[in-house]
C-alpha cells in the first residue's frame, strides 16, 4: 500500500497549476490597526477569514506566522487551527511559519504538533531552525517523510543578523548556509518532479551564485515587495534554481486591506510578474 503523496509533489503541481506565490497571513497589531481591527480575538478572526476567503482557492500556497495567533492564547490557537483547515480545504497548501528547533522528543513533539495528520494544526509543511545541528531536525524529517508533509529550514535568512551564523565558515571550508543546503540536497535525492525539503533562502541576498542552489527541492524566498525584491530580481538572484523558487509576498498583499477583491487582485499580480520572470530564464 502506497502512502500519502509527498509535499514535493504536491507543490510542483500547485505551483505550476496556480502560479510560484507563496502569501503570508501576518496579523500584527499595526496590520489590523490598518485594517480597521481591534488587536483582539475578534480582530484576528475577521483577518485570517477574510485573506482565507480572499485567496486559498487561486494561491498555491499560504504561510500563517504561527506567533501572531499564539499571543492571544488558546483563542488565537483556534482561529489558526480553522484558518489552516480553511485554506486546505480551498485546495492551498499550508506552511506553517513557526520556525521551531530543539532536540530529541522536543523536536519530536513540534513536529507532531504541525506534521501529524490527527493534529488539529496539520499542515503541508513547517519552517524549522537547523542551529541546534542539523541531525536535530531528524524527528521533524521523519515525520515529514511519513505523512507526506515537507520542511523549510532556515538556511540563507534576508535579516541582517542572520549571517553572523550562516555566514561562519566550518573548519572544513563551508558556511554554515552551505552546509545546510548540502544535507537538504541529500534529503531530496532521487525525488522527483520535486523534493519535500526545502530551503530558506532571502530573495534580497544578491548574487548567491557561490553558493549551490541546486537541492532539488523548493526554496521559499521572503522579501518580495515590502522589503524592496521584485519577481525581475529572482532570475539574478537564483540562477538556475529560480524555477523551484516560491517568493513569499505578505505585506505586498496584505496591505490592499480588508477588501477581498483588492487581495485577490494583488495576489494575481504578484503570481503573474512571478510566473512572467521564471518563464523568462
Amino acid at each position: 500500500m502506497s502512502g500519502p503523496e509527498p509535499f514535493g509533489a504536491r507543490l510542483r503541481r500547485a505551483m505550476d497549476t496556480r502560479g510560484p506565490l507563496c502569501v503570508g497571513i501576518d496579523p500584527h497589531a499595526a496590520l489590523l490597526a490598518e485594517w480597521g481591527l481591534n488587536d483582539d480575538v475578534a480582530g484576528l478572526e475577521r483577518f485570517s477569514r477574510t485573506v482565507v476567503e480572499a485567496v486559498a482557492d487561486r494561491v498555491a500556497v499560504l504561510k500563517p506566522q504561527s506567533a501572531f495567533f499564539e499571543r492571544f492564547g488558546s483563542r488565537g490557537v483556534a482561529v489558526l487551527e480553522k484558518s489552516v483547515a480553511e485554506a486546505r480545504a480551498a485546495g492551498a497548501l499550508v506552511l506553517m511559519d513557526a520556525k521551531r528547533g530543539d532536540i530529541g522528543s522536543t523536536m519530536a513533539a513540534y513536529a507532531e504538533s504541525f506534521l501529524h495528520p490527527d493534529s488539529p494544526l496539520f499542515s503541508d509543511a513547517l519552517t524549522v531552525s537547523p542551529y541546534l545541528g542539523y541531525g536535530s531536525l531528524s524527528p521533524a524529517v521523519a515525520l515529514a517523510r511519513e505523512s507526506g508533509t515537507g520542511l523549510f529550514v532556515l538556511a540563507l535568512t534576508s535579516n541582517p543578523e542572520g549571517g553572523e551564523v550562516q555566514h561562519a565558515v566550518r573548519a572544513d571550508g563551508r558556511s554554515v548556509g552551505a552546509t545546510m543546503l548540502g544535507h537538504l540536497a541529500a534529503e531530496n535525492a532521487g525525488q522527483t518532479p520535486l523534493g519535500s525539503f526545502g530551503a530558506v533562502v532571502g530573495a534580497t541576498l544578491g548574487d548567491l551564485s557561490s553558493y549551490d542552489l541546486d537541492i532539488n527541492g523548493p526554496l521559499l524566498a521572503p522579501g518580495i515587495g515590502a522589503q524592496g525584491a521584485t519577481a525581475a530580481d529572482l532570475p539574478a538572484v537564483f540562477g538556475p534554481a529560480v524555477r523551484n523558487v516560491v517568493p513569499n509576498v505578505s505585506r505586498g498583499v496584505l496591505r490592499h486591506g480588508a477588501d477581498p477583491v483588492a487581495l485577490r487582485d494583488a495576489a494575481e499580480r504578484f503570481a503573474e510578474e512571478i510566473r512572467t520572470a521564471v518563464a523568462a530564464v
